[in-house]
């Protein structure tokens, strides 16, 4: 009788064990994350050094992006350093440090920053630096200070955010990817509002997705053609970049608050548009949570 027992015992306890099992179990944060890739935060009397792309009469608050995130289903985002701020992260850093578990931070930085400072950035939650250079030259970064920060940035596993014209692109990315860092190609690519995917660079750009150490953002599609013309393109480069790069390479990004196109764009339009870029929800889940939350270091 008294072995019986033991064994009804036995019984009850092993099928207990799976839903204790799944009591217990931790979902894995990604899954439910949203997180947007690209936005900026500044207010109108912040000093501008660079003012060709800078905005005039209104302010972009970290409460004014929050408020945006969580009407739209978003639950992070990352936070862009504005190319009309200059160097000077201050703005961003203090934001990032008032809400760690929310943001963050994409730097802009002399090639001359020191370890030191790099560290404080990183403390605060910055990733990456950003390398804006839509109208300007490309920087020699064969110089010596530009090696050693890239091999600074390779050693902490910080990305190197690109942003530039598609024919641009290969005097850019060819030495990053010799340097051995990340790299992230903001909006598309930039293609050429006439041309399109078929632009050269922008097919320079598919062919870096063999690489695995190139991340393209589905964001600013405005920024490529008037007149819906960089919305087309985006449509018929979701395919390509998609079979280029894989979802495990591609985030998705709002661009608030849509500098120098606020009358034309807002952040409900833009996250709509990835509905139609990327119709089906695991998809979605894949481009706006595993995705970016291992490339930001979320989770």
């Amino acid at each position: 009788m008294s072995n019986r027992r033991q064994f009804n015992a036995a019984l009850l306890s092993a099928a207990a064990l799976p839903l204790a099992a799944c009591v217990n179990a931790t979902p894995d944060r990604r899954t439910t994350m949203r997180i947007d890739c690209h936005a900026h935060v500044f207010t109108r009397d912040l000093p501008m050094p660079d003012r060709r792309r800078a905005p005039a009469g209104y302010d972009a608050r970290p409460e004014d992006y929050l408020q945006q995130l969580d009407a739209n289903g978003m639950t992070h985002g990352v936070l862009v350093q504005p190319s009309f701020l200059g160097t000077d992260n201050s703005y961003l850093v203090a934001t990032l440090r008032r809400y760690p578990d929310r943001l963050r931070g994409i730097a802009v930085v002399e090639p001359t920053i020191t370890a030191q400072e790099l560290q404080a950035l990183q403390e605060a939650g910055v990733v990456g630096i950003r390398l804006n250079l839509v109208g300007l030259p490309t920087p020699d970064l064969a110089s010596g200070a530009w090696r050693a920060l890239l091999a600074e940035l390779k050693a902490r596993q910080w990305q190197v955010e690109v942003h530039q014209e598609a024919r641009e692109l290969p005097s850019v990315i060819d030495p990053l990817m010799q340097s051995g860092v990340s790299v992230v190609v903001d909006h598309f690519g930039r293609p050429d509002a006439e041309r399109g995917i078929d632009d050269p660079g922008f097919r320079y750009l598919l062919g870096l997705g063999a690489t695995r150490r190139v991340w393209v953002k589905l964001s600013g599609a405005y920024r490529n053609g008037s007149k819906g013309r960089g919305e087309a393109t985006a449509l018929a480069a979701m395919p390509l970049l998609r079979s280029a790069y894989g979802l495990d390479r591609l985030i998705w990004g709002s661009d608030w608050p849509h500098t120098l196109f606020e009358k034309t764009a807002d952040y409900m339009s833009q996250r709509r548009l990835l509905d139609t870029w990327l119709p089906d929800s695991v998809d979605q889940q894949i481009v706006l949570g595993q995705t970016p939350a291992r490339l930001y270091r979320f989770a």
